[in-house]
């Protein structure tokens, strides 16, 4: 599985920005996508999941401004991130976790920086 995100940028306190992953190769029947993010200096963090029945989970830091999706047809992910603040900083990477024979199989894609000015 391949995973191919797009998206981040500079953009000032107050703004929004949307990100995509999207997977490819060997698909599992279900899965789970989702966005991690790490701050400079701090250890990764997971900001949003979504499950194949499209269940979503959020950190308590984004609940409210960010919206995780995804479009199962184009095996993609989306993250709509509104009111970003500058603690919103960081490199942002898309996951899947799927279960291939029993085995657990996750898969990283590369990260996309997202920078919030104040």
């Amino acid at each position: 599985v391949q995973l191919q995100a797009s998206g981040g940028g500079l953009v000032q306190a107050g703004g929004s920005l949307r990100l995509s992953c999207e997977a490819s190769g060997r698909m599992f029947s279900s899965f789970v996508m989702g966005w991690y993010r790490q701050a400079p200096g701090k250890q990764r963090e997971q900001v949003a999941s979504i499950t194949s029945s499209k269940s979503t989970n959020y950190a308590d830091s984004v609940k409210g401004r960010f919206t995780i999706s995804r479009d199962n047809a184009k095996n993609t992910v989306y993250l709509q991130m509104n009111s970003l603040k500058p603690e919103d900083t960081g490199i942002y990477s898309c996951n899947v976790v799927g279960v291939r024979y029993g085995v657990r199989n996750e898969y990283w894609g590369q990260g996309t920086l997202v920078t919030v000015s104040s």
